[in-house]
């Protein structure tokens, strides 16, 4: 009797690369797509084999969203074919995608805020008119799902209520729920702290154990090279190069990304800070539910230096921000060379702030950024349509010259496409948050505020923008940045404070401190225990 053939776990990428009997999960053949001038897809084709992570890494607006919004039936391909495990498939609508085993969880999260979980999850697959069978029936399928893939999410925990973190989650159940074996992630871990980007690679690595295919779109290159089997690269438009994750590394990724050496690190010269700019002490922010937010904070920043804010999101940050921005009341002293701010006054001071010198890089750039629906030209003038070079007269704005200093920032920003005419909506996340930045930094303020500078944005812009940070800093400028990345942190920062529960913790210099002892701190250990 012959002996049997050698083992291969299930679903190995080694499997799917050696066997032809293994039909890919997902094959594109050709895929073009085109909106007006611009073409998002150029003859794309792709293939995805099953029970592995596969990369997709590119450029802001090199296409990537938009391919994977062809597969989830978002948007409908000029050209192509695409094959769900080696049947030609038609996916006219998500319907149809859902049906063919697809599930996808977009960068922003598809969740009702004031919806149970359960109720997100049920919400498009109901088993009739009467819901109360139907969210019984998936009460119990999502405790399971939730044991399974060790997820611990409560299905009774309103959604605005809980994090981002575990509203990722609540998306992936929402997959699981409709029995995708597919699942497309756009850009996962852009609200994240690395604790739960961690949490959820594990939660990844457990769906492909289970034999679950994972398309990671993503612009960050470590988790590229942590968690992936397979990447591809995508360029204006075009998949350019398909590799093993195991035979590449992070500079040659991202040179196939820009087409050009990428530096990876921050480099800048140490910081000569001169006179105090920003004042801050005693600050206290109590938010509309009577939670009190920010928690008697006091720190001033100096001119020609950077101030980093590390802490898990949630933690005061936000409101920190809204307060110095001018959106929001508080009580304590804020002083702007030597003059002090009114905290207690019309909510929207924003432009008196702008008007003084303080500009204003929010967190969120669709809630607080950007108008969507309203062109790029008219989204850099917003906080700044008082300026003299916008106005043709006390009475009408000067829209020739608005698109022309557009253009301007456009192409020194390289924002893509270079459109002012072009909706805000239009646009990738990354080049929107180019157009917010562009519109903030250029103005050359004394106090820059920037929350999440290059959250959503890619390799190639991160590196862009971090620059242009450090020259401000270095042209004398006074810089808080709050991110919830530490590697930008430690990277950008001259001094570091970490805020936890609406307290400062501690304070700490980069070349002092280490991720470990930061994340102690954001942890909410006083600064005597993590040191």
């Amino acid at each position: 009797m012959a002996s049997p053939p050698p083992t291969l776990p299930p679903y190995s990428a080694e499997r799917c690369i050696d066997m032809n009997d293994i039909a890919p999960a997902i094959e594109l053949k050709g895929i073009s797509k085109a909106f007006g001038p611009v073409q998002a897809n150029k003859d794309i084709s792709i293939r995805v084999m099953p029970g592995t992570i596969h990369g997709i890494i590119g450029e802001n607006g090199a296409g990537k969203s938009t391919l994977m919004s062809i597969l989830y039936g978002f948007y409908k391909a000029d050209a192509g074919e695409v094959f769900i495990s080696g049947v030609k498939t038609e996916i006219p609508d998500s319907q149809a995608a859902i049906s063919a085993g697809i599930g996808m969880v977009f960068q922003h999260f598809k969740l009702v805020k004031n919806f149970s979980v359960l109720e997100n999850v049920v919400l498009g697959a109901e088993d009739g008119a009467l819901l109360k069978p139907s969210l019984r029936k998936a009460r119990k399928q999502l405790t399971a799902l939730s044991e399974e893939y060790e997820l611990n999410v409560d299905p009774d925990a309103i959604i605005e209520d809980i994090g981002v973190g575990m509203q990722q989650r609540v998306e992936i159940l929402k997959a699981l729920y409709r029995q995708a074996d597919i699942l497309i992630l756009d850009e996962p871990t852009g609200v994240l702290t690395p604790a739960e980007a961690d949490q959820l690679f594990r939660i990844l690595g457990r769906l492909k154990e289970e034999g679950k295919t994972i398309i990671l779109i993503t612009h960050k290159l470590r988790e590229i090279m942590d968690i992936t089997d397979t990447v591809s690269v995508m360029r204006r438009g075009e998949m350019t190069s398909t590799v093993k994750t195991s035979e590449t590394n992070p500079a040659d990724l991202a040179e196939r990304m820009v087409g050009r050496k990428v530096l990876l690190r921050v480099d800048k010269v140490p910081a000569q800070p001169k006179d105090v700019v920003l004042d801050v002490r005693n600050l206290n922010v109590t938010d509309d539910k009577g939670v009190h937010r920010v928690k008697d904070v006091s720190f001033n920043i100096r001119a020609g230096e950077i101030l980093g804010i590390a802490g898990v999101s949630g933690n005061g940050q936000s409101e920190l921000l809204e307060v110095l921005g001018g959106y929001e009341k508080a009580t304590g002293e804020i002083y702007l060379n030597g003059d002090q701010l009114d905290l207690t006054g019309d909510k929207s001071d924003g432009q008196s702030r702008r008007a003084r010198g303080i500009a204003h890089v929010p967190e969120d750039r669709q809630q607080e950024g950007l108008i969507m629906d309203f062109a790029a030209w008219e989204n850099t003038a917003f906080g700044y349509h008082h300026d003299p070079r916008y106005q043709r007269n006390r009475l009408l704005m000067d829209n020739a010259a608005i698109l022309k200093d557009t253009q301007e920032k456009m192409d020194r920003f390289d924002v893509r496409p270079p459109n002012p005419m072009l909706a805000a909506k239009n646009f990738s996340g990354g080049n929107q948050q180019k157009i917010v930045v562009a519109r903030e930094i250029e103005r050359n303020p004394d106090v820059l505020l920037v929350g999440q500078p290059t959250r959503g944005v890619d390799i190639g812009a991160i590196e862009f923008i971090h620059q242009q940070i450090v020259a401000l800093r270095d042209a004398g400028k006074a810089i808080l940045l709050v991110s919830v990345e530490l590697e930008e942190i430690m990277g950008l920062s001259d001094r570091i404070a970490v805020m936890f529960d609406g307290q400062i913790m501690g304070e700490r210099l980069p070349n002092e401190t280490d991720e470990k002892e930061l994340g102690l701190l954001m942890a909410g250990m006083t600064d005597g225990e993590a040191a």
